[in-house]
């Protein structure tokens, strides 16, 4: 990612668990192919989220 890019042009990701949208941070520069998650809340309630999921 290069410096001096604006907020307004970061790429975005939908969280698997909440659905809204997240944008690209600092600390997910090495790996951001494999984030799915918006943040350490909605990745511990990923568990849940499958089993609301496949009760419907």
């Amino acid at each position: 990612m290069a410096r001096n890019i604006a907020k307004s042009n970061l790429p975005e990701k939908i969280c698997v668990v909440c659905q809204r949208p997240f944008s690209w941070r600092k600390k997910w520069e090495d790996c951001w192919d494999e984030v799915k998650y918006c943040s350490e809340r909605c990745r511990r309630r990923r568990s849940q989220a499958k089993n609301e999921t496949n009760q419907s």
